[in-house]
């Protein structure tokens, strides 16, 4: 099995053993679930996150000058993190950004931290998708800073109408595991 194949293979283990979650669940859509899936318990993990960033920087190559990525706080965070992380020792620039729910009220007033992103290609992270609602609230915050939206790039796809909201804005849509790859119905 080749690094890239290994990597994915071993982060879709470690999200089925130990970031899904049967019971009755509410999504941020209202919509009801039989099952949860919690990036975050496995994106801030050690053993973890280094596969999450292999993983995202081995989706996002073939997109074209990317000069940064990131996306809405909190989910996007650790994600941009270990891609900078991963995208660095394999001798890539990608700069990570930070998109708060609502601009500062103090400071600067910025609703998007990091580098100046006026002019550059961006891709917007996400840890798991379910509407699309919290990438394309960075997107208009990103696109209010001059940046330029090459993709949206989620880790987990819910299979639950992200993709079709994504792509209907205008924007291509990369997703590194479906619920297939996790064993589980998307209905």
């Amino acid at each position: 099995m080749d690094d890239v194949t290994d990597a994915r293979e071993q982060l879709i283990r470690h999200i089925r053993d130990e970031a899904v979650f049967f019971g009755d669940f509410t999504l941020v859509s209202g919509r009801k679930a039989s099952y949860y899936v919690d990036l975050r318990r496995l994106s801030l993990d050690h053993r973890v996150a280094p596969l999450i960033g292999q993983v995202m920087v081995d989706l996002i190559a073939p997109v074209e000058n990317v000069a940064a990525v990131g996306g809405l706080t909190m989910g996007a965070d650790p994600i941009a993190t270990a891609v900078l992380h991963q995208g660095a020792a394999r001798g890539l620039a990608y700069d990570a950004f930070v998109v708060r729910k609502e601009p500062k009220d103090h400071g600067r007033g910025r609703q998007v931290e990091g580098p100046d992103l006026e002019g550059k290609r961006v891709v917007v992270l996400e840890d798991t998708s379910t509407t699309g609602g919290s990438p394309l609230k960075a997107i208009a915050a990103l696109e209010a800073v001059g940046a330029e939206i090459a993709a949206v790039a989620v880790v987990v796809d819910r299979a639950t109408g992200a993709r079709e909201a994504i792509e209907a804005a205008g924007h291509p849509y990369l997703a590194a595991i479906g619920l297939s790859d996790l064993g589980l119905d998307p209905s």
